[in-house]
């Protein structure tokens, strides 16, 4: 059996239906998902390797930074286009970026080549939260998403675990080679089961413009965050021109937007008080998550010293319960038809869990640092994708992808801008306090700070190596304390969204229903005009 798309059924599609589709779906936002985290425990050892500690930040950065610029343009594009497609092509620009990183000899490949991951993951995890939108009703969607959810939970253990495994047992860049079997495994099933319903549509008129000033103004905010006040100085004219660089493309994306004939991000998304407030907190919670996933592994090795295998095992707990957590809640949405206050709960477990995080000291105890990462856990799987249901259900089916990219880049702006202040952070404190408390000799007899690396760490003197891990502490904990306040923020936000009834049809009659209840005008919906438009303008 094989689900269609494109064109909503007028009635909850069967189990057996939406099973095989779900299914791809998952392996797609698992391959996605994985590679965010699968070089957090290997990033150690491949920056030893390949000397290059101060652009550490960039393994990452680069990855979140080309997926969060793509985002709105797959989600655009899925909506004139239809998904199946896009879908396909986006594996495969993800499947050609790993094999480009598994051959890297050098850091600028393989950061080259964690952009290029990124331009295709982008496409994977929105497509994946658009599919399961066309073809089951906002009402039973909450249990998928929740299952979705929890591929970030698999995903935030079993990334750090096999990168780590990797790294003892075979290479680093087996992380990267994975990705091809399980790709070509992806595009089979997207293949075989997505099958849209055959739909007449218009050539699209793509908003060229805008998606170069959106890449522009994206690209200016993370680059601002990631060399200001350490690559150069906060008021050196290369920061100054990205500021300049981000602020005039902002301006100009918002006029060229205001024209376009088909926007690749709407200005009357704005409109919605529901896209507005999960939007921004979604943002916040992306600072908190992506800042701590990527560095936290990193902080195991160095001040626990465990294995980077060991370290991808510490993150269980914080998997385990964001598993739980993200399915439970899904499920009891989906039964009781009520969400507001999930989110509302998560969102401030997870700013107590960042203070708790930055209270961490070299000598506490291991147990302690995985209890305070199930917190983590706990405040994610309640929050991250019910917020995306909220999104959904504000807007009618021919606006879902389009709504859904939109809050999921602005959720990525915070990924991006979460790791690249913590980065900043990080290795700014570390280099100034390795150079403060550590004999300069020391430091040169260990290669300098672009070359430590856990196993270098290993074999330092006690006193030296004391030092070390006192410096990797004192340099990571602060970002988690200036991070709370705004997962504070997002559980005001969230507290202020007006709760509207769950649809339960993927019919487009439905829409302008539940629009009507969240106060949402007619003027707002601007329907395109394909099959099916007419019955949106008559409900």
């Amino acid at each position: 059996m094989t689900a269609t798309l494109d064109r909503p059924a007028a009635t909850t599609p069967a189990t057996r239906t939406v099973l095989p589709v779900f299914i791809g779906l998952m392996t797609a936002m698992l391959l996605s998902s994985l590679s965010q985290t699968i070089f957090s425990t290997a990033l150690p050892t491949i920056v030893g390797e390949l000397d290059g500690v101060d652009h550490m930040l960039w393994v990452t950065t680069a990855f979140i930074l080309a997926s969060t610029v793509v985002i709105p343009v797959y989600g655009k594009l899925g909506d004139l286009i239809g998904r199946k497609g896009l879908f396909i092509a986006a594996i495969s620009i993800f499947v050609a970026g790993s094999i480009v990183g598994g051959l890297a000899g050098t850091m600028g490949v393989l950061i080259a080549a964690r952009a290029i991951q990124g331009l295709g993951a982008g496409g994977l995890m929105i497509l994946s939260q658009a599919i399961i939108a066309d073809i089951v009703p906002a009402r039973e969607r909450g249990k998928y998403m929740g299952i979705m959810g929890s591929a970030f939970a698999v995903s935030s253990v079993a990334g750090p675990l096999l990168g780590g495994w990797f790294t003892e047992s075979l290479s680093w860049r087996w992380g990267l080679w994975i990705n091809v079997p399980l790709g070509i495994a992806a595009i089979a099933m997207a293949a075989i089961f997505l099958h849209p319903a055959p739909a007449e549509r218009v050539k699209p008129r793509l908003d060229v413009a805008g998606m170069a000033l959106l890449a522009l103004a994206t690209s200016g905010i993370v680059l601002v965050t990631s060399l200001g006040g350490r690559t150069y100085d906060w008021a050196s004219p290369q920061i100054v021109g990205l500021i300049a660089v981000a602020v005039v493309s902002a301006v100009a994306f918002v006029l060229v937007e205001r024209r376009a004939a088909e926007p690749v991000m709407p200005l009357h998304l704005f409109r919605s008080r529901t896209f507005n407030l999960t939007t921004v907190a979604g943002m916040f919670i992306g600072v908190g998550m992506f800042g701590v996933l990527g560095y936290m592994p990193t902080y195991l090795q160095m001040v626990a010293s465990v294995s980077a295998t060991e370290a991808g095992l510490l993150l269980a707990p914080m998997m385990m319960v964001m598993l739980v957590a993200s399915t439970a809640t899904g499920f009891i949405v989906s039964r009781t038809g009520r969400y507001k206050w999930y989110p509302v709960i998560g969102a401030a477990v997870l700013s107590a869990s960042l203070y708790l995080l930055s209270t961490l000291t070299s000598d506490t105890a291991v147990w302690v640092t995985c209890a305070y990462l199930g917190v983590l856990g706990l405040g994610l799987g309640m929050s991250m994708q019910t917020i995306v249901l909220m999104v959904q259900n504000a807007f009618p089916l021919t606006m879902v992808g389009t709504a859904t990219a939109g809050n999921n880049y602005f959720r990525q702006v915070g990924a991006s801008l979460g790791t690249a202040i913590v980065g900043s952070i990080f290795t700014t404190h570390l280099i100034s306090l390795l150079a403060e408390r550590m004999p300069a000799e020391a430091l040169a007899a260990g290669g300098g700070t672009n070359s430590l690396s856990p196993a270098v760490i290993a074999e330092l003197p006690p006193q030296i190596h004391d030092i070390v891990v006192s410096a990797y502490n004192d340099a990571l904990t602060p970002a988690f304390l200036l991070m709370a306040p705004l997962a504070a923020v997002g559980v005001i936000l969230l507290a202020f969204v007006k709760e509207v009834p769950l649809r339960t049809t993927v019919a487009r009659d439905a829409v302008a229903e539940s629009l009507e209840i969240d106060g949402e005008t007619r003027d707002y919906l601007e329907p395109r005009r394909d099959a099916g438009a007419e019955d949106t303008a008559r409900a």
